[in-house]
């Protein structure tokens, strides 16, 4: 009988010399996707050529499902599922990594074009839980897709490259600035204000023309126009984002963290996606699976509330059983484990009265469990029973995973939520785990390159035992 107490390691020790140099290697590709895939819609792209590259195919292409078999199904572009078929029956339950690929943003309003006194804006309504006043006076970027009256797209990413330009939205310059400082943070930039500028030139008027009060909001839509083949009435309800068009670098004399947009929770998706492309045949069907509209509650068809998991789940079922019946579908979804994968709140030096720490994770200790998340009284958490939560603990200490165990912050500090809740109203087994994030929602935010690392290696233990 072991007595050990808990205690969590430092990772960077624990690692072999020789896995320093892998850790490094895997947290240069990761930056890389995470740097040209700032949205969904991108992620969903980059990801079908990886998993195509990688042997995967369409779900719709196979006629029946054996052991070993790769495939994936994209929902409307904004949502995808990869598995691999397992050496058991699917009917003794699928091994799920499950994460969120969307991050909090600005939006464009439905009607975003406007002109006020000689400069063009973009109106927007900001998504998810963002600070604003860390949207304003940095360079932003703009990605996305817009539908024109044929229903063809235009694909949109503008601010990302070196001579793209970027976009701006101001703040009051602090000689003007005495009223708005005595304002509490959340109130010193208002929804309403988070205004992108993207124009300033006022179109040429010819003689024969009258004053227009509207010549920069003609200009730009000349511009549009030209360059994209897209009308003022194009933008209406196009989803186009406004993201911060920092790019990805390491941190630190040592390089040992990683800054970039969108860790949370793409950091969880990426490892999800290479633990599962680098096994073969798992015992269990082995499935990740990455959703979007988890920042606003999962809602939409696109959101783990949407039934994209139970249908294609309800399509392996009859492409790997002798006959299908709703009750054989009950049956695996409810005899399946899953990783809820998204990232934990990493202990600050500089803020330590908001966290517990026994009860915290931190940079550089490998990934987090969390057993429940939630706030005031764990309201909105589905709360891992103590045996799947041993039976994770001890599936990875015996695999040589580094982990340690936190929560959201203090009791009655605050709070937040996942995916899990949604996957254990199936009745299977969940457990929240990633790696601690520093600086979370802020447009950019920061991790351990050892912590991605041992999460890769823990989603691939969990896919391959």
């Amino acid at each position: 009988m072991s007595n050990q107490d808990y205690q969590a390691k430092n990772a960077w020790l624990e690692m072999k010399e020789s896995e320093v140099e892998e850790i490094f290697t895997f947290n240069r590709e990761y930056g890389q996707f995470l740097q040209a895939n700032k949205t969904e819609l991108e992620f969903v792209k980059s990801t079908v050529k990886l998993l195509e590259a990688e042997g995967f195919k369409e779900l719709e292409s196979y006629s029946s499902l054996k052991t070993g078999d790769k495939f994936f199904k994209v929902n409307r572009d904004r949502a995808i599922i990869a598995a691999v078929m397992g050496e058991k029956p699917l009917t003794a339950g699928i091994h799920i990594v499950g994460a969120h690929i969307d991050s909090p943003r600005i939006d464009l309003k439905t009607n975003p074009l406007s002109e006020e006194e000689g400069l063009v804006y973009f109106n927007t309504h900001y998504y998810g839980g963002i600070k604003k006043y860390q949207w304003v006076g940095i360079p932003l970027a703009l990605h996305g897709i817009v539908v024109k009256e044929d229903g063809s797209k235009v694909e949109i990413s503008i601010g990302e490259q070196k001579d793209d330009p970027v976009f701006f939205i101001s703040d009051l310059l602090p000689h003007l600035g005495r009223e708005q400082m005595e304002k509490k943070m959340s109130e010193g930039i208002s929804g309403e204000q988070l205004n992108l500028i993207i124009g300033s030139i006022p179109a040429q008027k010819t003689s024969s023309e009258k004053e227009s009060k509207e010549q920069v909001r003609k200009a730009i839509l000349k511009l549009l126009d030209e360059q994209y083949g897209i009308s003022g009435q194009d933008l209406i309800g196009a989803d186009l984002q406004v993201v911060p068009a920092f790019r990805v670098q390491d941190v630190g004399f040592d390089r040992g963290l990683l800054a970039g947009y969108g860790h949370d929770d793409r950091v969880c998706s990426y490892t999800a996606l290479k633990a599962l492309i680098d096994i073969e045949k798992p015992n269990n069907t082995a499935m990740t699976l990455l959703v979007d509209k988890e920042e606003i509650g999962s809602m939409g068809n696109g959101g783990m509330q949407s039934r994209f998991f139970e249908n294609t789940v309800a399509e392996m079922v009859n492409l790997s059983q002798e006959s299908y019946s709703d009750l054989i579908l009950r049956r695996v979804i409810e005899r399946s484990k899953a990783l809820s994968a998204d990232v934990a709140a990493a202990f600050d030096p500089s803020f330590p009265d908001v966290y517990a720490k026994n009860n915290t994770p931190y940079l550089g200790r490998g990934i987090a469990l969390i057993k429940y998340t939630g706030a005031r009284g764990k309201s909105g958490t589905s709360e891992a029973r103590a045996e799947f939560m041993a039976e994770v603990r001890n599936l990875f200490s015996r695999s040589g995973v580094i982990w340690q165990v936190g929560e959201m912050g203090k009791v009655d500090q605050g709070g937040g939520g996942t995916i899990a809740q949604f996957l254990a109203n199936y009745n299977m087994d969940v457990l929240d785990c990633g790696p601690a994030v520093l600086a979370m929602h802020a447009p950019y935010e920061v991790v351990s390159k050892v912590d991605v690392y041992n999460t890769y290696l823990a989603y691939h233990v969990f896919f391959e035992k």
